[in-house]
């Protein structure tokens, strides 16, 4: 009997230890999943850099995920089962974002480095207290022209852009707000408008720009205008701003009479797994000399203002890129239209592509 006690006492501690093992495995195996941040945005739109000192200082492991388009992004956090601690969506999307609730509203007494975002990057329409979103990168839309072909000086309007003697020259960024923005502005409506008769009239606009169109294209274009394949790109400060650092004939114009303003900023979806790691990592990116080594690699303004002034000066000074208050008076923010309205500026600026070309 003394036996038999004995050896279930046995078998009861080895039990007891391989219990006490497994918690522990599992114990370690929950902690490692605590030291991963999931973020997910734009291609190329941070300095890897920036990932390893950001790992090699806090121990958490970055898993980094792209999109292409703010839809793709907003589709898929909302069918859910992702976990991205971060995103980085545009303003409108924000505005979409907040109204299906999912986005965690972000406390900012845990941003220490938060204070060194200027004041005339906050309290936008699509996050009037932001309260939901912080400032990552902002530019404009404009275009780009090369002086090999074009006279330096003779662009400055949307409406140059119909001259005849730029026929089958000009590149146009594939984006339906942004051509369809150009139509509107051009003509000194909205370009956030919902008015159905301005939206047709500006694509009707368009289709007498459609013989001067060489190619509608996303990433490539970019890499047409530094091999002077084409005398005009209609595209985004950032990508310009790589433009022309690459080729020196190529040269940036932002229209006066108007244009986009827009603003990339860094969001905690709700189904983040890890808000510890989400608020170290934005913490991290707002550390000015950080901020500014993100500018310089991605090429786009920054918002904090004590990483502008580290920029070198042949960068913070580019009015180009970083435009006066006065400039930026014209610049118009997208608002958030509602999906019918939205489909409506797709539908138009998909008949563009299609048949007025």
């Amino acid at each position: 009997m003394k036996k038999l006690v004995i050896a279930i006492c046995s078998i009861l501690v080895v039990c007891l230890g391989l219990g006490l093992a497994a918690q522990k495995l599992e114990g370690n195996s929950s902690s490692s999943g605590n030291k991963n941040l999931i973020i997910y945005n734009w291609g190329d739109y941070i300095d890897p850099k920036l990932i390893k000192k950001f790992e090699k200082q806090t121990g958490y492991h970055v898993i980094y995920e792209t999109f292409d388009s703010n839809e793709a992004m907003y589709t898929k956090i909302k069918q859910g089962g992702t976990g991205y601690d971060i995103a980085v969506p545009s303003d409108y999307m924000i505005s979409k974002m907040r109204k299906a609730n999912l986005l965690e509203k972000i406390n900012t007494k845990k941003i220490p480095n938060f204070k060194y975002i200027g004041s005339q990057f906050l309290g936008k329409s699509f996050d009037p207290k932001n309260e939901y979103s912080i400032p990552y990168f902002w530019g404009t839309l404009g275009i780009v022209y090369n002086d090999k072909y074009v006279k330096q000086g003779s662009i400055k309007h949307w409406d140059d852009l119909w001259k005849k003697n730029y026929r089958h020259n000009i590149l146009l960024v594939d984006s339906a707000r942004d051509i369809m923005g150009l139509s509107l502005a051009s003509m000194g409506a909205s370009m956030n408008t919902k008015d159905s008769l301005k939206l047709k009239m500006a694509k009707t606009k368009l289709d007498g720009l459609g013989p001067n169109v060489k190619a509608i294209i996303s990433d490539e274009l970019k890499m047409y205008m530094i091999q002077n394949e084409a005398a005009i790109g209609v595209t985004w400060s950032g990508e310009a701003r790589t433009m022309l650092d690459s080729n020196s004939h190529l040269h940036y114009v932002v229209p006066p009479e108007g244009s986009n303003l827009w603003f990339d900023n860094i969001v905690i979806p709700k189904t983040a797994k890890n808000k510890k790691a989400a608020y170290a990592f934005i913490n991290f990116m707002l550390e000015p000399h950080n901020a500014a080594q993100n500018a310089e690699y991605i090429g786009y303004a920054t918002p904090n203002i004590k990483a502008q002034a580290l920029l070198p000066k042949e960068i913070r000074d580019d009015k180009q890129f970083y435009p006066s208050q006065q400039a930026m008076k014209n610049l118009q923010v997208y608002q958030d239209l509602g999906p019918k309205k939205v489909q409506e500026y797709n539908d138009l600026f998909l008949e563009f592509k299609m048949y007025g070309r």
